[in-house]
């Protein structure tokens, strides 16, 4: 049952707070304002019978007799094949003038998959980069890090592996992307040729933080869902 609230003690910068009783941290509530517009907020923090939320985008014109609706769940993403070649905000809703993706809704703050039950890391995943490629560097299952430091061009070497590698599909979570790398990124895949085969989960610099700690949770999730399909991601 949705939980109903219509006083907001507090607003300062993102965050909201108010007094409520049996919610859980992490879940999910709608900000409806009095003119209609509605927009999501996250729990973040509870002290005694204080409710602190993380409102998705800026609270100007917040009004302290706004709703808050808890909705009983946490943030979820949808998935489905019409999600390929699409481009979304760190909430999941489409940033490419594109229309709304409809799909089977899955939880995105699920425990990791067992590792026990994840095959042996012994397929070679080809980024066709020869300093990768040659020493085996990736392979299925298995994760690559890469390090870096300011001022690098790490970014050319993600979009390299991203749009060379022989993958089903692939999923790009970008996180405090200035709007110059994020069209790169698309202009690249456009340039390779495997936009088609690419989703992205962005959250830009201007964006609200609290996207910004969506995006690998909701990136990751969609790839397992893509891998149980049978696909390599």
């Amino acid at each position: 049952m949705k939980k109903v609230h219509d006083k907001i003690v507090d607003v300062r910068g993102n965050i909201i707070t108010i007094r409520a009783k049996n919610v859980g941290l992490a879940e999910l509530a709608l900000v409806r304002r009095k003119n209609g517009r509605e927009t999501f907020a996250s729990v973040v923090r509870f002290d005694k019978d204080l409710v602190f939320l993380q409102v998705f985008e800026n609270t100007r014109g917040l009004s302290t007799g706004d709703q808050v609706i808890f909705l009983g769940k946490e943030m979820m993403a949808q998935f489905s094949s019409k999600l390929m070649g699409r481009r979304f905000d760190g909430k999941g809703a489409p940033i490419d003038s594109g229309p709304k993706v409809v799909g089977e809704s899955i939880g995105i703050a699920n425990p990791s998959f067992n590792p026990i039950n994840r095959i042996v890391p012994k397929e070679q995943v080809r980024t066709n980069i020869p300093m990768i490629d040659v020493f085996n560097c990736l392979v299925k299952s298995q994760k690559i890090p890469i390090f870096s430091v300011a001022g690098e061009p790490y970014n050319d070497l993600l979009m390299r592996i991203a749009n060379q590698t022989d993958a089903d599909v692939v999923i790009i979570g970008g996180m405090g992307l200035r709007f110059d790398d994020y069209q790169r990124f698309i202009e690249n895949a456009e340039n390779a040729g495997c936009l088609e085969k690419t989703v992205m989960f962005v959250h830009q610099a201007t964006d609200p933080l609290v996207e910004c700690l969506l995006v690998p949770d909701m990136s990751l999730a969609v790839a397992e869902n893509f891998a149980k399909k049978g696909k390599n991601v």
